[in-house]
C-alpha cells in the first residue's frame, strides 16, 4: 500500500518530513516508510481554473487507473495466470513498481514546466487514450485469432464420435467416383459394437452386405470368433469410447440410414473424402497456431511496455491531483512538501491513518485542542460530520496497489 501525502512547512519542509517520519517511521512507531520527493515550481493560473481541473483530475485518476489495471490483467491472461513471472514483468522506466514510487521524481523532460496545469493534464490524457486505443485493437485482435485455434483445435479433441477424423482416415477405406455407391463413417459406442454388427446391415436397404470396416493394421480374427461372426473387418480408429466404422451403401438411403442409426445410437459422422479440403484444414490448422504465437509475442511485449507507460502516467496524474488539491487546501503561493508513505508490511492500516490523522489534526482546526485526547475526540467529530472514514486533516490519496493482489 503506498499514499501520496503532501503538507506545510513545519517550520521548514526538512521539518516536517522529520516530525512525520518521528510519528510513523521510527523505531516506536514502525509503521511506514517516508519518502519525500520535490515537484517543480508549475505554471498554477488562477483558483477558478484549478477548482476545474480538481474536479477533472479526479475522474482522470480513476479513468488511468483503470486502464493501467486492464493492462496489467491482460499481461497476466498472457502468461496463464502466473503470479510470481507477471510481477516479475511489470515493471516502470526498467524499475519495478515499488523502485518506481520509491525514489519518485517528476518527469520534466517528458511533461515539462513551462506547460500550464491544464496542458500537462491534457498532455498524459492524450497519452494514456492513444495506448489503451492501441491496447484494445491488438487485445481484439489476438482474441479472435486466439478463438479461431480453439475452434480448430477443439475439432482435433474429444471422442471419435466428434474429433476431427483426417488423421485416421485413408483414401483406400473409401468407395470414390461410383454414380450409386458412397462409404460413410460411423462411430459406435464400444458397449454397442456387437448390436452394431449384428444389425447395421439391415438398419436399411441398400447397405453393401459386410461392408463395416473396423479398421487397424492387421485382421481381428479373435474378435470375430468372439463375436460369432465370418466377416473380416479392421479399425479405422478406436478410443476409450468409441470404435470408427466406414459402411459402403447406396447415396440414396443415406438420409434413411443416418436416422435408423441415430435411433440405435450409432452416429453418422459428416465426412467425405477429399484431399484437397483436408489438406487446406490442415494448412489453416498451422497458420491459425503460427498466427496466434506470433500475435501473443507481440502482445506480451506491448503490455510489457504499455503498463509501464500508462502507469507512469497515471502516477504523474495522482501527483498533479496532488499539488492542486494541496493549492486549493493550503492556499497560494504553493509551499507544501510532497512524500509517498509506503505502509510497512503486515501493519494495520486504519492504525497508520490513525496515527496520520492525529499528527496532522491541527490542519483540520484543532489549533486551540491541548491535549492528544482533545485531538482525537475533535478528529473523530470531524470525520463524523464529513462522512468520510478517509478524510484526513493533510492531503492523502491512496495509490491502489493492484498488482500485489494474488486474487485479481
Amino acid at each position: 500500500m503506498y499514499w501520496v501525502l503532501s503538507a506545510p512547512p513545519n517550520p521548514t519542509k526538512q521539518d516536517t518530513v522529520a516530525k512525520l517520519r518521528e510519528k510513523i517511521a521510527s523505531k516506536s512507531a514502525d509503521l511506514a516508510e517516508v519518502l519525500p520527493f520535490n515537484l517543480p515550481d508549475f505554471k498554477v493560473g488562477t483558483l477558478d481554473t484549478l477548482v476545474v481541473l480538481s474536479d477533472d483530475l479526479v475522474k482522470s485518476d480513476a479513468t488511468f487507473e483503470a486502464v493501467a489495471v486492464k493492462i496489467g490483467d491482460n499481461l497476466r491472461a498472457l502468461l496463464n495466470n502466473d503470479v510470481d513471472q507477471w510481477r516479475n514483468n511489470l515493471s516502470v522506466s526498467d524499475k519495478s513498481i515499488d523502485q518506481f514510487l520509491k525514489a519518485f521524481q517528476w518527469n520534466t523532460m517528458k511533461y515539462r514546466t513551462d506547460k500550464s496545469l491544464r496542458e500537462l493534464t491534457d498532455l498524459i490524457t492524450q497519452e494514456i487514450n492513444s495506448i489503451d486505443t492501441l491496447m484494445k485493437t491488438k487485445m481484439q485482435s489476438y482474441s479472435t485469432v486466439k478463438t479461431s485455434l480453439a475452434g480448430m483445435q477443439r475439432k482435433q479433441t474429444g471422442n471419435l464420435s466428434v474429433r476431427s477424423v483426417n488423421d485416421v482416415v485413408k483414401k483406400e477405406y473409401f468407395v470414390l467416383d461410383s454414380e450409386y455407391l458412397i462409404t460413410v463413417l460411423v462411430a459406435v459406442p464400444k458397449s454397442l459394437e456387437k448390436d452394431w454388427l449384428n444389425s447395421y446391415e439391415s438398419l436399411t436397404q441398400m447397405v453393401v452386405p459386410r461392408s463395416a470396416q473396423l479398421r487397424s493394421d492387421s485382421c481381428l480374427s479373435i474378435v470375430e470368433s468372439q463375436l460369432n461372426f465370418q466377416l473380416s473387418f479392421r479399425r479405422i480408429a478406436e478410443d476409450d469410447e468409441y470404435s470408427l466404422f466406414a459402411v459402403t451403401l447406396f447415396q440414396r438411403v443415406v438420409d434413411e440410414f443416418t436416422q435408423k442409426a441415430r435411433e440405435n445410437k450409432f452416429i453418422v459422422r459428416d465426412f467425405k473424402w477429399n484431399e484437397q479440403q483436408m489438406a487446406m484444414e490442415k494448412k489453416a490448422l498451422a497458420e491459425a497456431g503460427a498466427a496466434e504465437k506470433e500475435q501473443w509475442t507481440t502482445l506480451l511485449r506491448l503490455c510489457k511496455t504499455n503498463f509501464g507507460e500508462v502507469f507512469s502516467c497515471w502516477i504523474h496524474i495522482k501527483i498533479l491531483r496532488v499539488y492542486v488539491e494541496s493549492i486549493l487546501r493550503y492556499g497560494l503561493p504553493p509551499d507544501f512538501q510532497t512524500m509517498m508513505i509506503k505502509l510497512k508490511p503486515k501493519q494495520n492500516e486504519k492504525k497508520l491513518r490513525d496515527a496520520i490523522n492525529l499528527h496532522y489534526s491541527k490542519l483540520g482546526g484543532a489549533a486551540n485542542a491541548s491535549t492528544s485526547a482533545a485531538d482525537e475526540a475533535l478528529e473523530e467529530n470531524i470525520q463524523m460530520l464529513l462522512g468520510d472514514k478517509d478524510y484526513c486533516p493533510a492531503v492523502l490519496f491512496a495509490i491502489n496497489a493492484f498488482w500485489m493482489d494474488s486474487n485479481k
